[in-house]
Formats: C-alpha cells, sequence, structure tokens
C-alpha cells in the first residue's frame, strides 16, 4: 500500500535536521551530481513590478525522487514549497514547506565550499549584509572553521549593531560592527556576501591575499555585490550551478562573457575530486545561485525523517 503523501510544517523541518546534517547532506547531494546520479532542472524566474516569480528542480533517479521548489518573492513576504515526487511513477510523497530549508540549504551550501576553500588557518569572517539569510551564514562558516571573531557591515547603523548583538547571543563568537565594507573586510580570511545590492561594493584593493569569498545575494541579473577585479585574482572561481551564473549572474555575465567559462569549476567537482584550496592561492570565491540539487537532497533527507519518526500531516487522497 502507498503511503500517503505529508505536508511537512516549517516547526518539522527545524526538528528534522540540523545545519550539521544539513551540510553532510548536500556534501552526498553533490556527489551523485559529479557522479551523474542528479540532475538539475535549471532554475528559472520572472519578474513584475514589486515581485518575482521562481522556479527550480532536480531529480534523483536512484534514489526515486524528483522534486521542484517554488516561491513568489513580494514586498509583502514569501511562501517557499518544496514538491517532492516519487520519480519512478509520478505520485506526489511530500508538500515541504520550505523557508527554513532555504536557510539550510543558503547556508549549508556556503558551508561546504569554505569548507574546501577556505584555508585551514581562517578564524576570521567578515560578513556583509544582516537580512534573513545571515545568521546561517555566519552559523555555517563557523561549523566548518573555528572563528575568534566574525565582523559585520550593513549600511543601516542600528540593524549591523542588532545583528552583531545577535551573533554573540546566539552563536557565541565575538563580533564587531564595522562602519564601511572596507573597514569589514580587512585582512578578513572569509568574506560573505548575503545583500540585494544592485551595485558592486566589493572590489579587490579590499581584499587580503589569501581570503576567500562566498557570493550569495546576487541571485538576479540586476543585483551586483562584487566588481570584476576580484575575479582577475581568483586561483580558483567555483559555482554551485554553471548554468544559473551563464543566464542569471550579471557578475560572472559581464566577466566571462561567451567565452572563458571554462575557468569556473562546479562545486560538485571540488567535492566529489577532493579538491581542496590551492596552497598558493591569492583569492578563491564561490558564487552561489541556488540549484535544485541542493533543495531536493534536503528535502528527500527530511521526508525520509519524518516518515521514520512519524511527524508531517498525512494529506487526503486526491
Amino acid at each position: 500500500m502507498t503511503a500517503a503523501p505529508l505536508w511537512i510544517s516549517e516547526a518539522d523541518v527545524r526538528n528534522l535536521l540540523t545545519l550539521h546534517d544539513a551540510i553532510a547532506t548536500l556534501e552526498r547531494g553533490l556527489e551523485c551530481e559529479a557522479n551523474g546520479e542528479a540532475s538539475n532542472l535549471l532554475k528559472t524566474h520572472v519578474a513584475w513590478d514589486g515581485g518575482q516569480l521562481h522556479a527550480l528542480g532536480a531529480v534523483f533517479p536512484k534514489l526515486g525522487f524528483a522534486g521542484t521548489k517554488t516561491w513568489t518573492h513580494t514586498g509583502g513576504g514569501a511562501t517557499p514549497l518544496l514538491i517532492l515526487f516519487d520519480s519512478r511513477d509520478g505520485s506526489l510523497k511530500a508538500i515541504i514547506e520550505a523557508f527554513a530549508l532555504g536557510q539550510l540549504r543558503t547556508g549549508g551550501i556556503s558551508g561546504v565550499a569554505t569548507r574546501w576553500l577556505a584555508a585551514e588557518s581562517a578564524d576570521e569572517l567578515a560578513i556583509i549584509g544582516t537580512g534573513k539569510q545571515a545568521l546561517m551564514q555566519v552559523a555555517a562558516v563557523a561549523a566548518v572553521r573555528s572563528l575568534r571573531r566574525v565582523r559585520v557591515y550593513s549600511p543601516n547603523a542600528e540593524r549591523r549593531a542588532a545583528f552583531a548583538d545577535r551573533v554573540r547571543r546566539e552563536l557565541a563568537i565575538s563580533t564587531t560592527d564595522a562602519e564601511s565594507v572596507a573597514e569589514a573586510v580587512a585582512n578578513a580570511a572569509i568574506i560573505t556576501l548575503v545583500t540585494r545590492a544592485k551595485t558592486p561594493f566589493l572590489d579587490a584593493a579590499m581584499l587580503a591575499r589569501g581570503a576567500h569569498v562566498n557570493a550569495v545575494g546576487a541571485i538576479t541579473t540586476e543585483r551586483a555585490e562584487f566588481a570584476c577585479d576580484v575575479l582577475d585574482r581568483c586561483a580558483c572561481v567555483v559555482a554551485d550551478s554553471i548554468p544559473a551564473a551563464q543566464t542569471l549572474s550579471r557578475e560572472f555575465m559581464e566577466y566571462f562573457g561567451d567565452a572563458g567559462w571554462e575557468q569556473v569549476t562546479p562545486l560538485c567537482q571540488v567535492v566529489a575530486g577532493q579538491q581542496p584550496r590551492p596552497a598558493d592561492a591569492d583569492l578563491t570565491l564561490f558564487k552561489a545561485m541556488g540549484m535544485g540539487i541542493a533543495d531536493l537532497a534536503l528535502g528527500i533527507e527530511i521526508y525520509q525523517r519524518a516518515v521514520q519518526r512519524g511527524l508531517g500531516r498525512a494529506l487526503p487522497p486526491s
């Protein structure tokens, strides 16, 4: 007898998966991608005044799952949902409320990239941006490196001070708020950009040799966080999804144009090939676009744990 599909709530997701679990699950999903056992549905979106509709997805045929995540970003908020199907017969397996899942995916993928691309001795993080994704980004870096200090910058002094205090309270890491991007990133070993900026604010002259950059915020063509000269210094440029970067990353599109994309390495190849940071690297950079394989890897793990633990609400048959 086929089990009834489940509705898995945000509270269930938070109970079922920790950040450390998410990082490990994402690495397994990336290994599946590298081995040809998972494929992405290319991310797509449409925009209108005040809103954007996004969709992405993936299939893990060997595991028997396919799925899509969709959400509408508006001034009033968003309600992301991951819809999980059986890849063999098309039946619905679950609908998962996906805000917490998305935070785990976005933070977790930065954690994976930092594990492989940041210097082993890296112990200071500069976080630029203090929005909804920022705390998980700090936590993800802290999960893979022993941080002694976090520096925080956003244009609003009150918000950055409040965020710095939150990092100190919730993550128990020494934290300071900086008055400029340059002050925040000066000599920092790891820099995470998680903003909605439309004009680049980080340039190569601000960055110390040996730094690693996680560029997370600019996932549509109207946004940009770093200047092209940052890429000039990079010994290693990595993206979670090169096809998504080719169509949605203004920073990469302006730099690589119609050629040169062979310089960008998929994150799955870094993880599966066990390719750590080059010892003499000047800079390394990870561009996170968001991809279905990452969301679906977490969704499968959440669903399987929900079934094992009797969580989630059974949906009526169609």
